[in-house]
């Protein structure tokens, strides 16, 4: 513990705020005296000092009380309404009607006829149901607005509308949705961790009356941040053809508005959405380039280190300052300033900073799942990648050992992100290594530096940025061909339950032991018995330090080796038998069980009987009247299957649907169903055999044909179902 304290102070930090946050008061002090034995005990085992022990202790009662403190403090300025409106929910009667007057605080983002941002409230005056109607001080509570635009030419008045101007918005204000089904998505609960409490639906663009704010406000600055982050981005589109400009401009400058709907998913299916993230490698690409340009201009390695990170901030900024790349900003600010200092760099004192002081920022980060993502696993490939790194060969040729170092580094990263990505997403993709092996070195070490020498060459001239956007678009069909191969391949795909949060937490203590016993057992063996090692080293700073929080001098007798095979193996073994339980959860549950699932419009049954056989009847669907005009169309309108009943399948397991029964082919009951038989394996079909001439009925269809899905005549005696063949 004594070589990194900075690192399990912030571990009990991060210890502290969790528990404040998901457990109850009597949660948190059991928790807390449960540290307290084990820092006691580490001390006494001498593995620590006191005075770490102390300042673990302190940085998790610190975190528990600022979590606390900041929940005491996420509140509405509106408490009685609040409670009434949820006394009320889901009825219309919680509606008010509302004036409101603050400052905008985000981009207002325009999809098809609704705009939405938020709004940072200074006053609110509430009509009717007997509120009061004299104005309210919110004090900066922040609201989200959402404007219901009712023609064509309000596009252009809702395009001046900017982050840092002030606003007056009449509308209607109501509390977001939560959530009705069990484990499904609970917008209200989202957003209340982002401390907001209401939503104002305003109807057109009249509604609103923007004005200038102060020049000198976070938001006013931040605007001219998004005017240049918009002007680079129609550089983009001038650059690069149809989807290929949401793409690059969602991979080089971090805006993911115009990311196309259908291949982010198949993006996320394989797992490669960390791609379209700005994270670490864009700011080491970014402070390259840089720190070439400054050598050129024969500046000092002291100035050139200051303007290095002064520069930083402003790359966050323009990024976007998604969790990720404020991480990788933070540690790069770090390790620039200790460089400075002539200080050794240490990648995990760095990492632990960068948490600390986001932590310190905002606590509600925490149950963020960027950064959970980027912190776990750039954790996990500091303490990983060597151990991981030495079980593979170390190569003959420069290629075939960089191929090795780009393996284990894959295979640490999808192991550490293995648990949140299943506890979240409830899928797994088994060629998901592959396409990161193939994907992640030609799309960071090409098609990015391409895309963003096409930006830079079209500012000084057109014509080579022009060819170079022709070189990366080129790499780009390339990509897209090759993740559109592989995520049709639905038998590769796995769906996992939802597991408990005590199965993450042990899923990371035992990978954590493997790592341990890997690095000790390596560290063994390349240790002679005279204490000297030749290959292997251990300092207090520096890259050889990666594992310090871990290992001790090794002693490589035979009993040590073998000891820490048996640990290695253990580990493994624990792994193994977690992943088998998180996958088929039920195995042994003879209970059967009905879930009526709210789909809004139209029914969805889930039945799952003794056997463990799944029946499903019906989907649900809103139904639409009449052709929607063009400017209305959202990028990715809500859809009931897509949205809410295939990930409600997939949070409770269901690999495969053993029956899908459709009572009728109505809309409100069957549009839903498109996207159950194209995300998840669907045995047999019950119907009637009558066909609707709708276009949800004949997508539906088709799309059985496709997938060869036979229809269902009977129950068959054995408790199967006995097909018989499929629509010709």
């Amino acid at each position: 513990m004594t070589g990194r304290p900075l690192v399990w102070f912030t571990v009990c930090w991060v210890l502290g705020s969790g528990t404040a946050a998901y457990l109850t008061p009597l949660g948190t002090v059991l928790t807390g005296a449960a540290l307290l034995a084990a820092l006691a005990a580490a001390v006494l085992l001498r593995r620590g000092s006191w005075a770490l022990a102390a300042a673990c202790l302190t940085a998790f009662g610190l975190a528990a009380g600022q979590r606390m403190w900041a929940d005491g403090r996420n509140v509405t300025a509106l408490p009685a309404e609040y409670a009434a409106s949820v006394a009320a929910w889901p009825s219309a009667a919680a509606e008010y009607e509302a004036e409101l007057a603050g400052t905008i605080v985000s981009p207002p983002e325009i999809d098809g006829d609704r705009v939405q941002f938020r709004l940072a409230g200074s006053t609110i005056a509430l009509h009717g149901q007997g509120s009061p109607t004299a104005p309210v001080k919110l004090d900066g509570e922040r609201l989200l607005v959402q404007v219901k635009l009712g023609k064509e030419e309000e596009l252009k008045d809702a395009a001046a509308w900017k982050r840092g101007q002030r606003a007056a918005v009449t509308g209607m204000l109501s509390l977001p949705s939560a959530g009705t089904n069990f484990g499904g998505f609970d917008y209200r609960a989202y957003l209340h961790g982002q401390r907001i409490h209401w939503l104002l639906a305003a109807d057109g663009a009249s509604a609103v009356r923007a004005y200038a704010g102060s020049s000198w406000s976070g938001a006013s600055l931040l605007q001219h941040m998004d005017a240049v982050r918009a002007s680079l981005g129609k550089r983009m589109d001038a650059l690069y053809p149809g989807v290929q400009a949401g793409y690059m401009k969602g991979l080089v400058l971090g805006i993911s508005d115009d990311l196309d709907p259908d291949m982010f998913r198949q993006f996320s299916q394989l797992g490669l959405t960390h791609i379209l993230a700005i994270s670490g490698l864009h700011v080491a690409v970014f402070l390259y380039v840089l720190g070439g340009l400054l050598q050129l201009l024969r500046m000092t390695r002291e100035r050139m280190l200051l303007f290095m990170i002064a520069a930083v901030p402003m790359y966050v900024l323009l990024a976007g300052a998604s969790p990720s790349v404020v991480r990788s900003g933070l540690m790069a600010m770090l390790g620039l300033a200790t460089a400075r200092l002539h200080k050794l760099k240490d990648g995990l004192h760095l990492l632990a900073a960068a948490a600390l002081f986001m932590l310190l920022w905002d606590p509600y980060m925490l149950g963020n799942v960027g950064f959970q993502l980027s912190f776990i696993v750039t954790a996990g490939l500091i303490l990983g990648t060597k151990p991981i790194r030495g079980l593979l060969p170390r190569g003959r040729k420069w290629w075939s050992a960089s191929l090795f170092d780009l393996l284990s580094v894959t295979l640490v990263a999808q192991a550490v992100s293995l648990p949140l990505t299943i506890y979240y997403f409830n899928q797994l993709h088994l060629l998901s290594i592959a396409a990161n092996l193939v994907l992640v070195p030609f799309i960071s070490f090409i098609v990015m530096p391409l895309g963003g020498a096409s930006l830079a060459f079209e500012g000084l001239w057109h014509p080579a940025g022009m060819l170079t956007a022709h070189i990366a678009a080129i790499g780009n069909d390339l990509t897209f061909g090759f993740v559109m191969k592989l995520s049709s391949l639905s038998r590769f795909r796995l769906t996992w339950a939802t597991p408990p949060l005590w199965w993450v937490v042990a899923f990371y203590a035992a990978l954590g032991n493997v790592f341990h016993a890997l690095n000790r057992l390596q560290a063994a063996a390349a240790t002679p018995q005279d204490g000297t090692s030749h290959d292997f080293e251990v300092a207090e700073t520096g890259e050889s330090a990666w594992s310090a929080p871990f290992i001790e001098l090794p002693s490589a007798s035979p009993a040590a080796l073998r000891r820490r095979r048996i640990l290695a193996a253990c580990g493994l073994l624990t792994l193994a038998g977690l992943l088998g339980g998180a996958y088929m959860p039920d195995a042994f549950d003879r209970s059967a069980y009905v879930d009526f699932l709210d789909v809004g419009q139209g029914d969805s049954i889930l039945i799952r009987t003794s056997g463990a056989k799944h029946i499903l009847i019906d989907g649900g669907g809103a139904v639409t009247f009449g052709s929607q005009e063009g400017w209305r169309k959202r990028k990715d309108p809500y859809e009931v299957g897509r949205k809410l009943v295939v990930p409600l399948l997939q949070q409770r397991g269901v690999h495969h649907i053993d029956l899908l029964v459709l009572s009728h082919l109505d809309s409100d009951h069957i549009k839903g169903l498109l996207a159950v038989v194209e995300s998840i394996p669907v045995r047999a079909i019950l119907w009637n055999g009558t066909v609707k001439d709708s276009d949800d009925a004949v997508s539906l269809l088709r799309a059985a044909v496709k997938d060869d899905i036979p229809t269902a005549q009977r129950a068959g005696r054995a408790g199967g179902w006995t097909p018989v063949r499929p629509w010709q």
